[in-house]
């Protein structure tokens, strides 16, 4: 940190102040040679031999840090000036089941969009199969640059889009930013239920009542349904150094492997069967984790359908020192089991905001997943 104190004088006064980039400046492919490297697959090996997704999540996040370090690259300085900082991970989505842990795996991605201190990436992951690499999922980050010692905000280079694709590409930029703003503004958190919503916990609470009483204090379960307080699992994970980034901080894409697995163990626990990721989406990275926190993790079933299951994981820490715990971040996993799961219900109305809150990221999939029968992916 000594070292990185003495690159103040390349930070930029203004965003005028730095030359213009293209998306093909930052462009970058990595190779993760599976196939040809079978030490290295003893890491990404899972007991069904197929891929742990928590070390792809781990990949996708350095990856993410190096595209930015790409973009905001100063040719006459040894080491960059900025700290890069994964903000939030905005979606994942998977178009395939599984990964074959014997075949290489390509990640590529760039910058997309950029706006004064922050950029969004877009990232591909591909699969050899035979000659050819095939797609497996889709993943957009948005990352925001801080000055040499990660203590206030800095500016990044502007993006010059050069085609019509690219122009969408930053375009669409701009409208997950304004769809960011907008869920947030509406988050249950700040705003009460839309009508239909309260409509759905009504129907859900009326459901629940038992017809011999005839009284709001007697609930029983539907049949095929389980009490949302019921699919709770937790872990405490001590941060070792070992887990640290340049920052002495706790590496990012730890913090999302560790709630991975822990949401993948809810999913398989709570639908009795191999659960598969299909999409991650609105990780935000509230506070940084501290080299030394205990990290408390909670995982939650939250909404299902069919056979699709919404798990939620909250993250927060507290220092051996102080026993107050803060927030850190906040994961919204969508798994699809392989058969039909139980319905969850909300006793309480804190579970029901839970619920809906459940309901409203399984409902911002693109569209609802199919994934090919030969590809999965596991934690």
């Amino acid at each position: 940190m000594e070292e990185r104190k003495l690159l103040h004088s390349f930070l930029a006064e203004s965003q005028k102040g730095l030359p213009p980039r293209r998306m093909k400046d930052s462009y970058v492919e990595v190779l993760l040679p599976l196939g040809s490297e079978p030490e290295l697959r003893e890491k990404y090996l899972t007991v069904q031999n197929t891929v742990r997704f928590g070390r792809i999540l781990e990949d996708l996040d350095s990856l993410g840090v190096l595209i930015c370090y790409m973009h905001t690259k100063i040719h006459s300085a040894k080491m960059s000036p900025l700290s890069i900082v994964t903000a939030l991970v905005d979606k994942i989505d998977m178009c395939r089941k599984s990964l074959s842990p014997e075949q290489d795996i390509k990640f590529s991605g760039h910058v997309s969009w950029v706006g004064k201190t922050s950029m969004e990436v877009k990232m591909r992951m591909f699969q050899l199969h035979g000659d050819e690499f095939f797609p497996v999922l889709d993943a957009t980050f948005v990352m925001v640059a801080r000055d040499c010692e990660n203590k206030g905000p800095a500016f990044v280079n502007p993006l010059i889009p050069e085609s019509p694709e690219e122009e969408e590409l930053f375009r669409q930029g701009e409208l997950n930013k304004g769809r960011r703003i907008a869920f947030s503004s509406t988050s249950l958190l700040k705003m009460a239920p839309s009508a239909e919503e309260r409509n759905t916990i009504h129907e859900m609470f009326l459901n629940t009542l038992d017809p011999k009483t005839i009284s709001f204090r007697s609930r029983v379960l539907p049949s095929n349904a389980v009490w949302m307080e019921n699919s709770k699992l937790k872990s405490l994970e001590i941060c070792h150094p070992q887990e640290r980034n340049i920052f002495n901080r706790i590496f990012g894409g730890f913090l999302m492997r560790k709630a991975y697995e822990l949401a993948w163990a809810t999913a398989c626990s709570f639908g009795g069967s191999r659960p598969f990721v299909v999409a991650v989406d609105d990780i935000m990275f509230q506070k940084p984790v501290e080299v030394g926190s205990l990290l408390f993790l909670s995982s939650q079933v939250c909404f299902t359908q069919n056979n699709y299951i919404q798990v939620r994981v909250h993250s927060e820490v507290a220092s051996l020192q102080n026993k107050e715990h803060t927030t850190t971040n906040v994961f919204h996993f969508t798994f699809m089991s392989e058969k039909e799961v139980p319905l969850v219900f909300p006793r309480t109305y804190g579970e029901s905001m839970l619920y809906l809150d459940g309901q409203r990221h399984f409902n911002s999939m693109s569209a609802p997943v199919t994934l090919e029968k030969d590809c999965l992916v596991e934690p």
